[in-house]
């Protein structure tokens, strides 16, 4: 077979060389497109400002954008929910995410972790009663699992639900809590007399309070609580009825953590591009610095790992739309694809030298988020263990 007539070929695309944009449906594209103009919109004139505030100004208004937009819940069917592919999804959060970590936090914790929760573990009730408002940005959801002294082991977790005739009773504390200020409602996991269940909480419930977390170095444009729950009185009906032991949290982690594969993907094209723009114009010893050899070495290897890591997640979105994705191969593209994000990050700060730590420019803003995207829902330690044990047939090293 002979090889295609160069002048038949496609241009290249210095942001697209693999053509992976071939790979996707015009309904791809579309999702894609949509999210892209959203946060061109409404967070790109904001961002800088925003993450050097330490603040998400207007979340409740951008909730309900987002609602509008079909980006809550949207791999989800049913109750207000778009229904969208697991691919679809996934572009929506490396859109989100090339934004900005937070945003694309925003969208995780919503409809990944509290909405999918309820869909996946509750009763009809549950559903009907939280989750089309949620869809629609009028309720915003957090997720409490992580604890101040329980973070990688959530078996080891403190809060606990007891039985109070039909109520129950929760008391303990939950750390880390993306959008726990201003949600509406909180899916909190809770040791009880047999093993761990699921509880939906409207923050509204006396002894339920959400303080806000800090002197943050990154999510800084992104709201972060602490959960304080002191004697929360539930009725009955407030557990999760499909949810026991630690399968359904971690059910819940497996989902938002498919984002995160390609949200990061996300941060690190914005970073690679902002870097091949600056080494197209920024001269020195009277040219261009794209035009040095070791520069030019940079941005191959960049576009190296970005766009194979892209390539990974699209893979993923496949047979999670197949139903054949299994929780080590999400393990496999969240441990890959935020190590290469950060090191992309990082090469970009490199060619922009001392500009690369200004916020006139997203570079050092996406490192620092991805220091923390780095570590939550799952260390690298954790993921590396995932994938050992399943590599070794069941070794467990855990302990």
């Amino acid at each position: 077979m002979s090889a295609t007539p160069s002048s038949k070929l496609p241009p290249f695309d210095p942001r697209d060389p693999l053509g992976l944009d071939d790979l996707l449906t015009d309904e791809d594209r579309a999702v894609r497109d949509t999210v892209r103009q959203w946060t061109a919109d409404r967070v790109l004139p904001h961002i800088a400002q925003w993450y050097e505030d330490g603040e998400l100004p207007g979340i409740r208004e951008l909730a309900r954008e987002l609602g509008t937009i079909g980006a809550l819940g949207m791999s989800l069917t049913g109750y207000g929910c778009a229904g969208a592919s697991a691919v679809q999804y996934g572009l929506a959060c490396l859109e989100l995410e090339a934004a900005d970590s937070g945003i694309r936090s925003l969208v995780s914790v919503q409809g990944s972790l509290a909405m999918y929760a309820i869909w996946r573990f509750g009763s009809e009730e549950q559903k009907q009663q939280w989750l089309p408002r949620m869809a629609a940005g009028e309720v915003i959801g957090c997720f409490g699992l992580t604890e101040p002294d329980h973070g990688s082991d959530p078996a080891g977790m403190r809060t606990y639900a007891k039985r109070d005739g039909s109520d129950w009773v929760l008391n303990g504390r939950k750390m880390w809590i993306t959008n726990g200020s201003v949600a509406g409602v909180a899916v909190v996991w809770a040791q009880t007399d047999d093993g761990i269940r699921g509880f939906v909480v409207p923050t509204g419930t006396p002894g339920f309070t959400a303080p806000e977390i800090t002197h943050k170095w990154s999510l800084r444009a992104s709201v972060t609580s602490e959960l304080v729950l002191d004697d929360v009185r539930l009725p009955a009906d407030a557990v999760l009825p499909e949810a026991k032991g630690l399968g359904g949290p971690l059910g819940c982690l497996s989902h938002a953590r498919y984002g995160i594969v390609w949200g990061s993907m996300g941060a690190a094209r914005t970073c690679f591009e902002t870097a091949l723009d600056y080494a197209r114009t920024r001269e020195q010893f009277g040219r261009p610095i794209g035009g040095f050899q070791l520069t030019q070495a940079k941005l191959a290897d960049m576009a190296v790992e970005l766009h194979k890591g892209i390539l990974l997640a699209h893979h993923l979105g496949l047979r999670m739309d197949a139903g054949r994705l299994r929780p080590e191969q999400i393990s496999f593209g969240k441990l890959n694809n935020v190590r290469e994000a950060i090191e992309i990050c990082r090469t970009a700060r490199t060619i922009l030298g001392a500009n690369g730590i200004s916020l006139e420019y997203p570079v050092m803003r996406h490192a620092t988020n991805l220091e923390s995207v780095l570590t939550y829902e799952g260390t690298v330690e954790m993921h590396q263990l995932v994938l050992g044990k399943a590599l070794t047939g069941g070794l467990d090293a855990f302990r």
